[in-house]
C-alpha cells in the first residue's frame, strides 16, 4: 500500500519570478532595467539604452543618492529616478544594474535584488572578487541570473571569452595589464616623467581618483586577478592572499635600465596553476619587448590566457572608461533577454603557495666606496642566487649612485633572505628596488 506524502502545516507561498528564468527568452514586452548609480558608466548605460534603444530592453528606474543634481534631460519622462533603494526593490524590474562599486552597500543592494529574484549585472569587480561564488549559489537558488562581464577590462571580452570560447581547454597561465591607470602612469614614465607628475596628469584627465591607492597599489588589479583565475583555472583565491607591488617606486633611471635589457615595465597580473593550487602576485615587473604585453599604451589593457591544447590568447583594447564599460554592461543585459545560459564552470577552494622562479632586476642606490659589489655577491650567493649581470650608467653623483644587477632565476623568499643581509651595508641610500623579470 502506497503512503500519502506528508502535507506541510504551512507551505511557503508560491512566488511570482518577474525576471527572465535562466535558458528562455522573452516572448512579448521588454525587460525593465533598473540603474544603481549614475555616475561615469552608469550614465553611458542610460545614453545606450535610450538612444539605441536596444530590442528588448526597457529603463524604467534610475538610482543615485541626491539624485536631483544628476537628472538629464535626455532620459525620457517614463523613467522614474529615485534615491531610495527600495523603489526599486519593491518595482517590476527585472534586472538591476549595480554600478555604484565598492563592497558596501552595494553587496547588499545586490543579494537583496536576488533574494527578490531580480537579475543582477555589475561592473563591481571588488564585490565579485570577495562574493562572487556566494552570489552565484544564490542568484541559482533564485532562479535569475548574475552577470559580470564588465567587471574586468571594461569593454573587452575577456570574461565571455574564458566562459564560452576557451571552456573546452584548460588553461593553466594568466599574465595581463589590467589597471589603465597604472598603465597609462608607466607609459609616460617610459617617454622620460617621473611618477607623480605623470599621476598628477592622470588624475586631471579622470583616469585615477583623489586618492589612487586602490590602482597604484595592485589592489584593484588584484581583484580582476581573482576573478579571471576563477573563470579560466577554476580556482577559487581570496583576494588579500595574492600580494600586491606597489608602482610606487618605480622611477625614470629604471626605464633606462630596463631599455638596455631590451625590456619596458609594466603592471602586471600573473596567475599560474601550481601542484597544490596556484601561484599569483601583482606588481611593476619589467617586460620583454618581444612581448604582446610591452606594447600596451595609455589605458588600454591586456589578458594573455594559456591554455594546455589552444595556446596562448591575447585579449586586447581599451578597458576603462564610461562607454567601453558600459558597452560590456548593455551586452550582459542583452544575453539576459536572449536566454543565453552560462558553461558550468565550478570552482574550487585554492590557495595560494609557491612563488615565481624567474629572472629579477635589482636596483641599488649607494653612497659609493670600494667592495660594495663583492659584498652584494656574497650576500646573493649565500642563498644560491647567481648573479647574470651588472649594469651602471655614468654621470651620477657618487654620494647617490645608481646601478643594477640582475639574477637568474629564483624564487623571491631566496632574495628576501638576501636582502636582510645586504640591508645591514652601510652605503645603502634606498631599499633595493626588486622588479621580476618576465621570460619570453
Amino acid at each position: 500500500m502506497t503512503k500519502n506524502p506528508p502535507i506541510e502545516k504551512n507551505p511557503p507561498a508560491e512566488k511570482k519570478i518577474t525576471h527572465l528564468p535562466t535558458g528562455h527568452t522573452r516572448s512579448s514586452g521588454s525587460l525593465k532595467i533598473a540603474i544603481l548609480g549614475f555616475g561615469t558608466v552608469g550614465a553611458s548605460v542610460a545614453k545606450i539604452l535610450c538612444e539605441l534603444k536596444p530590442k528588448g530592453l526597457e529603463l524604467t528606474h534610475i538610482f543615485n543618492r541626491g539624485v536631483a543634481r544628476k537628472r538629464v534631460p535626455w532620459v525620457p519622462h517614463s523613467v522614474q529616478w529615485t534615491e531610495d533603494f527600495q523603489d526599486v526593490l519593491a518595482s517590476g524590474a527585472d534586472v538591476v544594474v549595480e554600478l555604484a562599486g565598492g563592497l558596501d552597500p552595494a553587496g547588499e543592494w545586490v543579494r537583496k535584488a536576488l533574494t527578490a529574484g531580480k537579475s543582477v549585472v555589475t561592473a563591481n569587480k571588488q564585490l565579485i572578487a570577495h562574493h562572487g561564488v556566494a552570489l552565484e549559489k544564490l542568484a541559482s537558488a533564485r532562479g535569475c541570473h548574475l552577470l559580470y562581464g564588465a567587471a574586468v577590462a571594461g569593454g573587452i571580452p575577456v570574461i565571455p571569452g574564458l566562459q564560452y570560447g576557451l571552456a573546452g581547454d584548460r588553461l593553466t597561465q594568466l599574465q595581463g595589464i589590467l589597471n589603465g591607470t597604472c598603465n597609462f602612469i608607466l607609459s609616460k614614465m617610459e617617454e622620460g616623467a617621473e611618477f607623480h607628475p605623470v599621476l598628477s596628469e592622470a588624475q586631471a584627465l579622470g583616469y585615477a581618483e583623489a586618492n589612487p591607492t586602490e590602482d597604484v597599489a595592485g589592489y584593484d588589479a588584484r581583484a580582476k586577478l581573482v576573478i579571471l583565475m576563477r573563470l579560466a583555472m577554476r580556482a577559487d583565491v581570496h583576494p588579500e592572499e595574492v600580494p600586491c607591488r606597489s608602482i610606487t617606486d618605480v622611477s625614470a633611471i629604471d626605464f633606462t635600465y630596463a631599455r638596455d635589457l631590451g625590456c619596458t615595465i609594466r603592471q602586471i597580473s600573473r596567475g599560474q596553476l601550481h601542484e597544490e593550487g596556484v601561484v599569483a602576485t601583482v606588481g611593476p615587473m619589467l617586460v620583454p619587448r618581444s612581448s604582446p604585453l610591452a606594447w600596451s599604451r595609455g589605458t588600454e589593457n591586456m589578458v594573455i590566457a594559456s591554455g594546455q591544447f589552444g595556446g596562448d590568447v591575447v585579449f586586447s583594447g581599451h578597458g576603462a572608461g564610461g562607454h567601453p564599460t558600459a558597452v560590456a554592461v548593455v551586452s550582459d543585459l542583452l544575453s539576459i533577454v536572449h536566454g543565453s545560459s552560462l558553461v558550468d564552470l565550478p570552482s574550487r577552494k585554492a590557495t595560494v603557495g609557491g612563488e615565481f622562479v624567474v629572472p629579477h632586476y635589482i636596483r641599488f642606490v649607494v653612497d659609493d666606496r670600494p667592495g660594495i659589489i663583492s659584498e652584494i655577491a656574497a650576500s646573493l650567493a649565500e642563498f644560491e642566487v647567481n648573479i647574470d649581470a651588472i649594469l651602471q650608467k655614468p654621470g651620477h653623483p657618487k654620494h647617490n649612485l645608481p646601478f643594477v644587477v640582475t639574477v637568474e632565476p629564483c624564487g623571491s623568499s631566496a632574495l628576501k633572505k638576501a636582502f636582510a643581509r645586504i640591508a645591514k651595508m652601510d652605503c645603502l641610500r634606498e631599499v633595493p628596488l626588486d622588479l621580476q623579470i618576465l621570460e619570453s
